[in-house]
């Protein structure tokens, strides 16, 4: 069993060194173009296939890692390069993380690799669970699922929307109901190959930051998916539904296990932005003279900086122990849910709370964020 430690063994200090010479080389100098586009960055994925950050061997041997900290590791650095990018790397393990945590053993073979490709061939996932009118509540999820046993299909129809490489992957997970009066307890999750007729993308968001990640609707349309992919199987989901009608718990849901896997990932990425805004003020504090001497050398904006660093590293350790214990009990769920879903929240406000910080440490704060960042300030997690 792992030990808790904040001390990196060689092997994680290798993947810190390697995944920041990419970033800082490769990510950093094509960031604010790929911003400015609005694009997929393929030109960047097509150098992370190459080098193996962009493939499902990479995602294995971090995921492996005992310690829980790999992937934490390699996600801070590639946000700290430019979240946006970062975001176009990773998106397609959310839709193998979906298909790790509901898929049989044989369905995994066959479809994550196919979320990832190879380099000249590159291939993207995407993980459909937001409706317009159900984000974190699951519950309330309007998309369909309706077995035709007569050709051993599922038709699904509905609306998803802030999709990671929503309409343009080549392969779909979505989760939809199958039972709707059970909630969430009657959802399961369903592959949609590349070529499916009937789904498609929807209107392209355009979004204030991390835009170098591709986010849009994806729109089902009575689009009809073999029986076998169904993510579990359809003996499973059966008897899964009659548990749940019985009154029984649930052992599983299709939506909140692939959350649980990966929420902290959602944090570690936000520790890397916060860690990037925080070296750039300081950086500039240094260089920005006024009245003779670097604004550094004023108590207001050392006390400023300071502040930052205690959140990020606090972020850190806090999501250091929450990977650790979820790598030592991987299926005690009652005990890694409190950790993972309150870590996310918490690195994404110091994420916030450090880039609005550095935008007034440079003189460039706007009034508008004032109040709402006062309001998320008294969060407690």
């Amino acid at each position: 069993m792992a030990e808790f430690s904040m001390e990196l063994n060689e092997d994680q200090r290798t993947l810190q060194e390697w995944v920041h010479g990419f970033s800082e080389n490769v990510i950093r100098p094509a960031a604010h173009e790929w911003d400015e586009r609005e694009e997929t960055p393929w030109p960047i994925i097509e150098e992370a296939a190459k080098i193996g950050i962009y493939s499902i061997d990479f995602l294995a041997s971090a995921f492996g890692d005992p310690t829980g900290l790999s992937m934490m590791i390699a996600l801070e650095e590639l946000a700290w390069g430019d979240a946006g990018i970062c975001m176009a790397l990773m998106g397609s393990s959310l839709a193998v993380a979906g298909i790790m945590s509901n898929g049989t053993p044989e369905q995994q073979i066959e479809w994550i690799p196919q979320c990832y490709g190879t380099p000249g061939d590159l291939k993207l996932g995407a993980f459909g669970v937001s409706e317009p009118d159900a984000g974190s509540d699951v519950s309330a999820l309007r998309t369909r699922a309706v077995y035709d046993e007569a050709k051993d299909e599922w038709v699904l129809n509905g609306t998803k929307t802030w999709i990671t490489n929503g309409g343009i992957a080549n392969t779909h997970v979505i989760v939809a109901s199958v039972d709707p009066e059970l909630g969430s307890r009657g959802h399961a999750s369903f592959i949609v190959p590349e070529g499916t007729p009937g789904i498609r993308m929807g209107q392209k968001f355009q979004k204030m930051g991390i835009r170098a990640s591709h986010t849009a609707e994806v729109i089902l349309d009575d689009c009809r998916v073999p029986g076998k992919c169904l993510l579990g199987g359809k003996e499973k989901l059966d008897e899964r539904l009659a548990r749940v009608r019985e009154g029984k718990r649930a052992q599983s849901q299709a939506a909140m296990a692939t959350f649980e896997a990966t929420r902290p990932a959602v944090g570690a990425q936000a520790l890397g932005i916060a860690r990037a805004a925080y070296e750039w003020a300081l950086d500039y504090a240094k260089e920005r003279k006024q009245f003779g001497r670097a604004i550094i050398e004023n108590q207001a904006i050392a006390f400023k900086l300071s502040d930052m660093k205690v959140r990020v590293d606090a972020s850190r350790l806090r999501a250091s122990l929450s990977l650790t214990v979820k790598a030592r009990c991987r299926s005690c769920t009652r005990v890694r849910q409190p950790l993972t879903s309150r870590t996310t929240p918490f690195k994404s406000l110091v994420a916030t709370v450090t880039s609005e910080r550095t935008r007034s440490s440079v003189g460039t704060v706007t009034r508008r964020f004032t109040r709402s960042l006062k309001e998320r300030v008294k969060f407690s997690d």
